[in-house]
């Protein structure tokens, strides 16, 4: 504390100096009553009043009593008849009794007074003290409530007081704002249960109510504000003092809205990552007969060349072909060519799944749909979303998966085994079948309406047989292959063995082409690669089971018919008013067998 600028309240000096005082006091009081100037004699009593007073003020008690016995001394001695004597004074006792009792209460008067001053210093410098604690306790709390109304703006996190009881509310600035009232409004229950999203009112209530039996809350609702936005929360709150008579909750509001979509934006982001893993572990497990399209055939190129017309469109195709001729590569071709090209491209084996799998194969399930259905799982035609779907041996599909296909290709849209919803879906599909749908129709054994949905582009994919100028390059292809797998240098193939191939009818095309040229590449031992005529000489396709006479008497109907055609048509093949349409049969096939048979085109043109 300061030093007080006036006197009477300067702290009290050293206790040597106090007794110095009283003595002065006194010594200058006596002095002053003979000073001619002053002319005090006949008023020593108020001098050495006036001494008491100031030691008692500045000493305390005990210069105040050694000021009243010296000034008691002097009064008798000087100033009591008769003066400058020590004498008995009777008649003066009076008279000196009272001087000395006045002087015993002017001084004790006076330290009680100097007390009473230090103590309304001290009060005063208290309280001085504790308005300046105040004060910045106040500074302090107004900084840390600017400090928390930001943390809670910035954390989206409001804070809440409730009397059960009273049903009284108080709430922060960021709760009115999460709840989107203004601060001019009394928080109540009722304001709450206004802004809750109906579905979730049920919700609210059981948590009142139990934390009306003293239970914690702890719960998601969401809010439907104004203007018709929607506001997820988070509620916690405990019991302020448990085992009171009156339940008081404390607690926070969070508005979670922001970490919610966060959430749903990452579990997007993890189904597609999941879809693209799923598609790219696929595409690394299949054994693919071959990696690129081989050969220069024109059945071969006619292929291609529709491919590449169906390719930049989203229209499904219906590959159609024997056994091992490569559907899944043509597929994959088409994928590769599309605007599809950057997502997945999913491969189904439809002949290859338990029948009561299929569905949750292609559609997935939610779980619980069935016993093992521990979690929910996405079908390919998710996993394919904004991709393409190759569905192999389409031909296979039971007659109720056959419907559920009907309905994706027709809607565009499929439920989860086990679920209720329905789900878009943006996604091409490709088909390929080795059975003959027509036969399969007329059997009952595949929908009708199902082919014309899957039907409207087809491709036939030529057998080996049929572009047989392939044999080579196909050779070349999968001797340098496998030749770099095993680490041999395969230079050449002795012409006796490529005259077997090319000889050989290949009932299972190029997947037993590859099979053989991998089986002699493992057994050879120089740089010339020979096939044994042993693994080709047991195996004969279906035209070379029947015998002579009737092979050659089909051969000769066959020419018949496609003559006939090509006199009609005046040589032309394709087009609308072309043999192969006359004929009901696609082009590249047409072409292959006028080649086989050795029929000469040009001479009805000239006709």
């Amino acid at each position: 504390m300061t030093p007080s600028s006036n006197p009477l309240l300067w702290r009290r000096p050293p206790v040597f100096l106090q007794y110095g005082i009283a003595v002065l006091s006194v010594a200058a009081a006596l002095l002053l009553t003979y000073w001619p100037a002053f002319h005090l004699e006949s008023a020593p009593v108020s001098l050495f009043l006036c001494a008491v007073m100031f030691s008692a003020w500045y000493g305390g008690v005990g210069p105040g009593l050694l000021a009243t016995l010296l000034s008691a001394f002097v009064f008798y001695y000087a100033f009591l008849p008769p003066v400058h004597s020590l004498i008995a004074k009777p008649t003066e006792t009076a008279r000196f009794v009272v001087f000395t009792m006045s002087a015993l209460f002017v001084g004790a008067l006076s330290v009680a007074q100097r007390r009473a001053t230090e103590s309304l210093r001290e009060a005063r410098d208290d309280l001085r003290k504790t308005v300046e604690e105040l004060k910045e306790t106040n500074e302090a709390l107004a900084k840390s409530e600017a400090y928390l109304a930001e943390a809670q703006t910035l954390s989206h996190t409001g804070s809440f007081g409730w009397n059960v009881s009273t049903g009284e509310l108080f709430w922060s600035e960021e709760t009115f704002r999460i709840f989107g009232y203004g601060r001019v409004l009394k928080p109540m229950v009722q304001l709450v249960q206004e802004r809750v999203h109906p579905e979730d009112l049920e919700t609210v209530r059981e948590a009142l109510e139990n934390a009306a039996h003293g239970k914690d809350l702890d719960f998601e609702h969401r809010l439907i504000m104004p203007d018709g936005s929607a506001k997820r929360v988070h509620v916690l709150g405990r019991v302020l003092t448990p085992g009171a008579a009156k339940l008081e909750f404390v607690g926070a509001v969070m508005d979670i809205t922001t970490i919610k979509n966060a959430f749903e934006e990452i579990r997007v982001l993890r189904d597609q990552l999941y879809k693209e893993n799923l598609a790219l572990r696929e595409e690394i497990d299949i054994t693919r007969m071959f990696e690129e399209i081989v050969g220069s055939s024109p059945a071969l190129q006619a292929v291609l060349s529709r491919v590449a017309k169906v390719a930049p469109t989203d229209s499904t195709v219906l590959i159609t072909g024997e056994t091992g001729t490569g559907k899944e590569l043509i597929a994959r071709a088409i994928h590769k060519r599309s605007q599809r090209s950057s997502r997945a491209f999913i491969s189904v084996n439809c002949a290859a799944i338990p029948r009561d799998l299929i569905a949750s194969e292609l559609f997935g399930h939610e779980k619980g749909a069935f016993t093992g259905a521990t979690q929910r799982r996405l079908g390919r035609f998710e996993s394919a979303e904004g991709g393409t779907i190759f569905l192999d041996e389409v031909g296979e599909l039971p007659a109720e998966m056959q419907i559920a296909l009907l309905r994706v290709l027709q809607e565009r849209e499929f439920q989860r085994v086990g679920g209720n919803a329905s789900f878009k879906t943006d996604v091409r599909v490709v088909a390929a079948t080795n059975r003959d749908f027509q036969a399969a129709i007329a059997e009952g054994k595949f929908r009708e309406d199902l082919f014309y949905r899957l039907n409207v582009f087809p491709i036939e994919v030529p057998p080996l047989r049929e572009r047989r100028e392939d044999i080579p390059l196909l050779v070349e292809y999968f001797v340098d292959r496998y030749g770099s797998k095993a680490g041999k240098k395969v230079t050449a193939i002795t012409k006796k063995s490529m005259e077997l191939l090319q000889s050989y009818a290949w009932p299972g095309n190029i997947r037993e082409l590859q099979n053989v040229i991998e089986r002699s590449v493992i057994i050879c031992d120089s740089e010339n690669l020979s096939v044994d005529e042993t693994w080709l000489a047991g195996r004969k396709s279906s035209a070379d089971i029947a015998s002579p006479p009737l092979t050659e008497k089909l051969a000769a109907q066959e020419r018949e018919i496609i003559e006939a055609a090509l006199a009609e048509t005046q040589g032309r093949v394709s087009g609308p008013r072309g043999a192969a349409a006359r004929l009901g049969i696609p082009q590249s096939t047409l072409d292959s067998k006028i080649k086989a048979l050795k029929i000469k085109k040009q001479r009805f043109r000239n006709s």
